[in-house]
């Protein structure tokens, strides 16, 4: 009973310190304590609250091409089943409405889910097709379809919102498609997916990928000639997203034309965007990374990243030489990441100073957010 008041006690001092950093002046931005980053209490609030109610980027609608192709993943401890139904893409409950056991794991594709326990069978749209000696006046087959999730496709992605009212995915994102839209990310093919755990914070890799003050000195060789801190610049921010522009040096070579239609500008950079609560991607004329974020505990995450080209204008040694470099500019990102989750839990790790718009003003945006999702939660 102690340990639960000192849980509750703690949550309400972090909200209150979420507040405090959202009521900031503009030109005195700060950071959340340590605490935030670390307390069970509070990342077990915020999977209430705020995860559960936002839309979630879980993958690329080309990965699931043809009737019956589906993936699987664990969403704050839901297992899901995103699986293409005829014309459209549908995430289903993962577990079988008989004993619980779930359905499929990893991907792939079937024409029928079939439970392993039991053999209970489900279509692809989750009606439940035959449940086999089961001779029970209770037994309706009609109440036993698979629990369906919200779930939309925009820009090419999939999102899904576990919520019983999820927000408008529309209204979240209004104005992305002004900054990411004359790169027709939908046209984008896939070549690379990966997933791994890294031990840090889910909100620690959503603010580092946002912010362009660190790319110089952690990234010196990967990144810093061509994207350089110094020409880092704030892009547009909405309702459910922020982003910036990593611009490049006028003395390096193409990195592609890109579609159609094109400006010099949006070519002539990567156009980073986070998707709130755990999308963090970059667009760039012919290439596509993104990073989905499948928070775990309080202190790691799931990180599933995918990499997509434009066309045919790279060829396979140069798209295996852009996979080498993101796998090493994400090993850099870990290693850091990991290294400041451990530190996070001083009592000095108060939270500092932001820098200026254009290199965290990201980070405000996402904390902005934060706080009014957890307004939101009363």
């Amino acid at each position: 009973m102690t340990d639960m008041i000192s849980d509750r006690t703690s949550t309400v001092s972090l909200r209150h310190e979420l507040a405090a950093c959202a009521a900031a002046p503009p030109d005195a931005p700060r950071g959340l304590p340590g605490q935030a980053y670390v307390d069970p209490g509070f990342f077990a609030h915020e999977c209430a609250t705020v995860l559960r109610r936002g839309w979630h980027c879980v993958g690329r609608a080309d990965e699931l091409p043809e009737q019956g192709d589906y993936l699987t993943l664990n969403l704050l401890d839901e297992p899901v089943v995103v699986v293409r139904d005829d014309t459209t893409i549908r995430a289903l409950s993962n577990v079988c409405r008989h004993r619980g056991m779930p359905l499929v794991e990893g991907s792939g594709n079937t024409k029928r889910f079939v439970c392993r326990y039991h053999a209970w069978t489900y279509g692809t749209d989750g009606a439940l097709l035959r449940a086999p000696r089961m001779q029970n006046a209770g037994f309706d087959a009609k109440t036993c379809k698979l629990p369906e999730f919200h779930c939309a496709q925009r820009f090419g992605f999939i999102y899904v919102c576990l919520a019983d009212q999820a927000p408008d995915i529309d209204a979240e994102l209004s104005g992305l498609s002004d900054m990411i839209g004359p790169y027709q990310p939908e046209n984008y093919r896939i070549v690379h997916a990966a997933q791994e755990v890294w031990h840090c914070n889910w909100k620690c890799l959503v603010e580092n990928f946002m912010e362009g003050y660190h790319l110089s000195v952690v990234h010196p060789v990967t990144l810093h000639g061509y994207t350089p801190t110094g020409l880092s610049r704030k892009g547009p921010n909405g309702l459910g997203y922020t982003s910036y522009f990593a611009n490049y040096p006028t003395n390096i070579p193409s990195r592609g034309a890109g579609a159609p239609g094109l400006d010099d500008a949006a070519r002539n950079r990567s156009s980073l965007f986070a998707a709130f609560p755990c999308q963090v991607a970059s667009v760039a004329a012919s290439l596509l990374v993104s990073l989905s974020i499948l928070p775990l505990t309080a202190t790691s995450i799931e990180v599933r990243w995918t990499m997509s080209v434009y066309g045919d204008e790279l060829d396979d040694e140069t798209i295996r030489q852009r996979v080498n470099l993101w796998e090493e500019v994400n090993r850099e990102d870990r290693e850091k990441l990991e290294a400041m989750q451990r530190a996070l839990r001083s009592v000095h790790a108060s939270g500092g100073p932001l820098a200026g718009d254009d290199y965290e003003g990201t980070v405000r945006d996402f904390l902005l957010w934060l706080a009014r999702q957890d307004a939101m939660a009363g």
